[in-house]
């Protein structure tokens, strides 16, 4: 499940995909044919309608897109399952003061740890990859920050608000 919505707007897409290629949108199956024309342009035509897109900007770490189709720029924001999941937590604004520490937002297993004490570190940095639900998810610092302390080593099991990295 992957969740869009366009800009500031009330706008928002419930994207699902299957590995055999299938696509749902807000439920309803979702056909188009996309054909690349080179330089980030692409040719869509979706329900007998023609359109042009141009991707104009991707930040992969913070799941935005910005381009323009048909003319019309459009700001779009993803959240992934793990990012539903912070949200339902209360977590997704974690980095609204100044950043203390960071907990596991569920139970899981430490599969690799990505950053030392005294490393500095800025929003949406990886520190550590923690698996859950059998998916790996990498936990992002949630603000501009020194790391004092790793409270985690390599293959421990952690429950859900444990403290992983203290910040200075």
């Amino acid at each position: 499940m992957l969740q869009v919505r366009a800009g500031s707007s009330a706008q928002l897409w419930e994207i699902e995909y299957s590995p055999t290629g299938s696509i749902t949108v807000n439920g309803q199956p979702f056909t188009w044919d996309l054909s690349p024309l080179g330089n980030g342009r692409y040719h869509l035509l979706h329900e007998g309608r023609s359109y042009t897109a141009e991707l104009l900007a991707a930040d992969y770490a913070a799941k935005t897109i910005s381009l323009k189709l048909n003319g019309q720029r459009l700001e779009l924001q993803a959240k992934d399952r793990f990012d539903l999941l912070l949200d339902k937590l209360g977590m997704s604004n974690a980095a609204a003061g100044k950043v203390n520490e960071l907990k596991a937002p569920m139970p899981g297993l430490i599969v690799d740890i990505r950053v030392t004490p005294g490393q500095t570190v800025q929003k949406g940095d990886p520190l550590l990859v923690l698996e859950a639900m059998k998916m790996e998810n990498i936990l992002k610092a949630p603000g501009d920050g020194t790391v004092a302390a790793v409270k985690v080593t390599l293959r421990d099991n952690v429950t859900k608000g444990q403290v992983l990295v203290q910040f200075a």
